[in-house]
C-alpha cells in the first residue's frame, strides 16, 4: 500500500508554484471574468447610450443596488436556447464520423485519442443556419441580439458547472493531475484546472471545449449581428462592408482552426494545463462574447470603409494569417519529424530539437505575432471613435505576452543551459526587434 501511494504522489506531485499571484489572483480572476463579460457589455450598447455610454457613478451604483437590475440578467428563453446549443454539439460529437487521433505522451507513458470532426461540427451547424435564413430570412437570428445578457448568463453558469465537476472528479482514484493545478489550495485548483484531461469515457471534455461550443458560437453571434443589421438597413445587400469584413475575417480564423484540428494537440493548454473553470469560462463565455464585440457594435454603428480602407485591413488581415500558418506549419512539420525546407535547428542535452531558422528563427514565438496583427485587423473595421473595440487587441496581447512567459520559464527547467543557448540564437520573445 505504502509503494502504491508513493507511485501516485510520484505521479501527481504537489503543486508548489503559483501562477496569477495565487489564491487571491485566482479567486479574483475567478469573479473578474464574468464580471467584465458583462461590463463589455453595458460599456458598449446602444441600450446603456453609446460605446462608451456617459457614466453616472450614483445612477450605475443605484441600479446595482436594485434586485430588478440582478433579475434582468436572467432569462429563460436564452438559457434554453443555450443549452441546445451546447447538447447540439456534444451530439454532433458523437454522431458525425471523424478520424481517431493520438497525441503526446503523457507522464503515466499513456496516449490519448481524441475524436477529430470540429470541423464537420461547424459545417452542419453552418448548413442548418444558412437553410433556416433562406427558408424564413434574418428574423429569427436577430435572438441572439435581443438576448444577450442572458445569453452570457447561461455560457457562465455552464462555466461554473463544469468547473466544479471536473475539480470534484479529479478527487477519484487514477486521476492522472496537472502538475500545476495540484496545490490543495480549492480556490487556486478549481481555477487552474486540477485534472490534466478529464474525460467521460472517450469523451475528452478539454479538447472539446477549446474547439466547439464556444468557437463555433462565435461565428453563429457574428451571423446574428448580421442579421440584426440586415433587418434594421432592409436587407442582406444593404449590410456594411465593415460587417463583412468582421464577419470574413473571423469566421475564416475558426474555420481555419476548426480544419486544422490535430494542432492543437501540441499546444500548452492541451499538453500542460489541467481543465477548470479558467479554460470554462474561457472557452464558453469569454471566446463567443467578448470575441464578437466588434460585430455588436456594428450593428448600431454602421460603418461604411470604401474600398481603398477595405482593401489595406484585408491586406493587414492576410499578412497575419500568413505569418501564423506559415509559423505554425513549420514547427508541426518540424515536431513530426519533416523538415522539407531544411531550417537550421539546435539540439539539446535531451536530445530535443530547436528550431533556429526559418520563422522560429526570427522569434521564439512567431505564430503570436500573426495573431496579433489578425487582431488587430478584425478591430479596424470599427474606427477610431471608441476604444473599446479594440479591447480585444490589447487583452490577447497581454494574454499571449503571459503565455509566451509561462513557456520561457517552463522550457528553462527542461532544458537548462541549452535554453540559455538557445536564448542567444534567438533573442527576440514575439516580435522581431520589438519584443
Amino acid at each position: 500500500m505504502a509503494s502504491s501511494s508513493k507511485a501516485v504522489s510520484d505521479l501527481n506531485p504537489r503543486t508548489h508554484h503559483y501562477e496569477f499571484l495565487g489564491p487571491p489572483g485566482a479567486f479574483a480572476i475567478t469573479l473578474g471574468v464574468p464580471t467584465m463579460t458583462y461590463i463589455l457589455y453595458f460599456a458598449c450598447s446602444e441600450h446603456t447610450g453609446g460605446c462608451p455610454p456617459s457614466i453616472d457613478t450614483a445612477v450605475v451604483l443605484d441600479s446595482l443596488s436594485k434586485i430588478e437590475f440582478w433579475k434582468s440578467l436572467w432569462d429563460t428563453q436564452a438559457f434554453i436556447a443555450y443549452l441546445t446549443w451546447y447538447w447540439f454539439t456534444v451530439v454532433a460529437w458523437f454522431i458525425l464520423p471523424g478520424d481517431w487521433i493520438e497525441g503526446t505522451v503523457m507522464r503515466n507513458g499513456q496516449k490519448k485519442k481524441y475524436k477529430i470532426n470540429a470541423f464537420s461540427t461547424m459545417l452542419l451547424a453552418l448548413g442548418l443556419v444558412i437553410g433556416t435564413i433562406y427558408r424564413e430570412g434574418p428574423q429569427p437570428f436577430t435572438f441572439i441580439y435581443e438576448h444577450w445578457t442572458g445569453l452570457i448568463t447561461a455560457s457562465l453558469l455552464m462555466s461554473v458547472v463544469q468547473g466544479i465537476a471536473v475539480y470534484a472528479a479529479s478527487f477519484r482514484s487514477g486521476a492522472l493531475l496537472a502538475l500545476g493545478g495540484n496545490s490543495g489550495n480549492p480556490i487556486y485548483d478549481f481555477y487552474i484546472g486540477r485534472e490534466l484531461n478529464p474525460s467521460i469515457g472517450s469523451f475528452d471534455v478539454k479538447s472539446f471545449n477549446e474547439l466547439r461550443p464556444g468557437l463555433i458560437l462565435w461565428v453563429l453571434i457574428d451571423i446574428g449581428m448580421i442579421c440584426e443589421q440586415a433587418v434594421r438597413r432592409g436587407g442582406f445587400d444593404k449590410v456594411t462592408d465593415s460587417m463583412w469584413l468582421v464577419f470574413a475575417f473571423q469566421s475564416w480564423y475558426v474555420l481555419d482552426g476548426l480544419y486544422n484540428e490535430p494542432a492543437i494537440f501540441t499546444t500548452m493548454d492541451i499538453i500542460t494545463d489541467g481543465f477548470g473553470f479558467m479554460l470554462a469560462v474561457g472557452d464558453l463565455a469569454w471566446v463567443p462574447f467578448v470575441y464578437s464585440l466588434q460585430a455588436r457594435y456594428l450593428v448600431f454603428n454602421q460603418i461604411e470603409l470604401g474600398p481603398i480602407y477595405t482593401t489595406l485591413i484585408i491586406a493587414a488581415n492576410l499578412a497575419g494569417y500568413y505569418i501564423f500558418r506559415a509559423a505554425n506549419g513549420e514547427k508541426n512539420d518540424f515536431r513530426n519529424g519533416r523538415n522539407p525546407k531544411n531550417l537550421e535547428f539546435m539540439t539539446t542535452e535531451r536530445g530535443t530539437k530547436l528550431l533556429t531558422s526559418g520563422w522560429w528563427g526570427r522569434s521564439r514565438h512567431p505564430n503570436y505575432m500573426g495573431d496579433l496583427l489578425m487582431a488587430l485587423a478584425w478591430s479596424l473595421p470599427t474606427g477610431f471613435n471608441t476604444p473599446i473595440t479594440y479591447f480585444y487587441v490589447i487583452y490577447f496581447a497581454v494574454l499571449l505576452i503571459h503565455r509566451e512567459r509561462r513557456d520561457d520559464e517552463a522550457c528553462e527547467k527542461k532544458y537548462g543551459k541549452d535554453w540559455h543557448k538557445y536564448k542567444k540564437l534567438v533573442p527576440w520573445r514575439i516580435i522581431p526587434y520589438v519584443y
